[in-house]
């Protein structure tokens, strides 16, 4: 069980060293977000550049895809083992250690001459991000006092939530004015930044066990990982009934069972101690984050062939129009440990859930082919500020119900909920938002050429592509695909507005219960004035 020993003392005492400072504290702060924007950056980078790599590389879409996916593959397979190694062998030491991992595999990347060595480098470069995730965090709840850990939680899933549609803008610009290889310049800059900042502010903590490490254990956790993210990420491209589908989603299943079991017979000496579920927190904290980022993941996958394919917007237009949302995410996730200690983590997060799915709700009600833009801005508005609501307390809620000597665990665990959440959302948003596009569209192409009427089933930037060889047909084909994915769109939208309504009551009825106390002098308001 936790002791009642303040973190930053603990961390102190572990390396034989005084408390942090306020100066200091801002410089780790600063230094873990930076080293999490580069590792952000690079999940969703790539995504902007598959068409270059594939004619760079004469790679087939299978194999982009998978230089891609093998990132965030590798990366969430790791993060419990690693996380728990951190707390081990010293957070400091591991952080420079996945830093520099990162680099080179990022260097490597860059100059890559074939798909086999980019690969190589996307598998290193997981590996890298897998060490820099937990301890990023690990790091803040290790050394941040009790009444400031709650705000620089809030950057942290700031950066999370944000960072992704930033980095991607960011990619998008350095594709469009120079080369898709450039994309590799910004984590690379980040990274050194971040290392240099690492050597000179973070100071080292870490936790004594008397017992060894859950080899197993973490064995059990990466088998399960990628069995089961596999399947989500390769469902939708090979079919839910393919063999290697199947396999994997039996594997996952079969090593994730295995894994409970043995974290039961363990019980102290476990990796993960799987009974702190039944506790409101952890497992509150946990299916918001998965949900939300869920959700936050399936939203970008419609977005983005809306504005593309329905209002014609080129790549870097159309991640400048995600800008909004992204920055409205981040501002609120640094408010939110106010709004928490005012009123309390379970009232934050069901506001931001509601607000959320009000968002949601608002992008079915009033998209439109002739509406544009304008018609869904509020939406995302809404769902950014939901979001960062609901993101920082569920995260805290994460990292508080584990002890000091599992912070790595704990921030491995949130990090791990994260990217399961992505991997499902896009695949189940996707998946509706194509079955509704198809649903749609066959009413629509009476009089087309079979041939082409075949195409446009196919997706709507296959319509659009297909009306360059449609004549007299043209314009009602394009009408038609754009008016389909309307369709499709807010089946996706009311199916995410059904999934944040479950969750909101089961929050409201179940969610965390642990408001901060409120000020009652000067002198303990002074203590409690949030990072500047």
């Amino acid at each position: 069980m936790p002791t009642n020993q303040p973190p930053q003392v603990a961390a102190a005492a572990a390396i034989g060293a005084a408390a942090p400072d306020e100066r200091q504290l801002r410089a780790i702060l600063v230094t873990v977000s930076i080293a999490l924007m580069a590792v952000i950056a690079s999940v969703s980078g790539l995504n902007v550049a598959q068409t270059h790599m594939a004619v760079e590389f004469g790679a087939s879409q299978s194999t982009v895809l998978w230089i891609i996916n093998i990132y965030t593959l590798t990366l969430a397979a790791l993060l419990l083992p690693l996380g728990a190694i951190g707390d081990r062998l010293g957070r400091r030491p591991m952080l420079i250690a996945g830093l520099a991992v990162f680099g080179v595999a990022s260097v490597a990347a860059g100059l890559a001459p074939t798909a086999e060595v980019m690969l190589a480098a996307r598998v290193a470069g997981g590996i890298g991000a897998a060490v820099i995730m937990p301890i990023t965090l690990a790091v803040i709840t290790s050394t941040f006092p009790e009444e400031q850990r709650g705000r620089a939680i809030g950057v942290w899933t700031g950066v999370a939530g944000g960072g992704g549609i930033i980095g991607m803008f960011l990619s998008a610009l350095l594709v469009d004015v120079a080369s898709w290889r450039r994309l590799f310049v910004l984590p690379v800059v980040l990274i050194v930044v971040a290392l240099v900042m690492t050597l000179k502010s973070v100071p080292n903590s870490r936790e004594k066990s008397g017992h060894s490490f859950d080899s197993v254990g973490a064995l059990l956790s990466a088998v399960a990982v990628v069995g089961l993210i596999f399947v989500l990420q390769e469902g939708p491209e090979r079919g839910w009934t393919a063999p290697a589908t199947l396999i994997s989603l039996a594997v996952g299943l079969i090593a994730a069972i295995a894994f409970v079991s043995w974290e039961l017979r363990r019980r102290d000496a476990s990796l993960l101690d799987v009974r702190l579920f039944r506790e409101r927190g952890l497992a509150g904290g946990s299916i918001t984050l998965l949900v939300v980022f869920g959700v936050q993941a399936g939203i970008a996958v419609v977005l983005f062939p809306f504005f593309q394919a329905v209002l014609g917007w080129s790549g870097l237009l159309s991640t400048l129009a995600l800008m909004p949302m992204a920055v409205m995410m981040m501002a609120t996730s640094g408010l939110a440990p106010t709004m928490a200690a005012r009123v309390g983590a379970r009232a934050t997060m069901t506001v931001g859930i509601a607000l959320a799915g009000a968002g949601l709700a608002l992008m079915a009600l009033f998209v439109s082919v002739d509406g544009g833009y304008v018609s869904i801005l509020p939406g995302m508005l809404a769902m950014g500020i939901g979001m960062g609501l609901s993101m920082t307390p569920s995260t805290e809620a994460i990292t508080s119900s584990l002890p000091r000597e599992k912070q790595g665990v704990a921030s491995a665990l949130n990090d791990v909920t994260r990217e399961f959440g992505t991997a499902l959302g896009v695949a189940m948003l996707g998946a509706l938002l194509s079955a509704g596009y198809r649903g749609a569209i066959d009413d629509r192409l009476h009089g087309i050429p079979r041939s082409t009427a075949d195409t446009a089933r196919e997706g709507i930037a296959n319509a659009v592509e297909a009306a360059d060889s449609a004549g007299s047909y043209a314009q009602d084909l394009v009408h038609a695909a754009q008016q389909s994915f309307v369709d499709g769109w807010q089946q996706a939208m009311w199916a995410g507005v059904a999934v944040m309504g479950v969750l909101l009551v089961h929050i409201a009825l179940r969610g965390p219960s642990n408001p901060a106390p409120s000020p009652t002098n000067d002198a303990e308001a002074a203590e409690a004035a949030p990072i500047r």
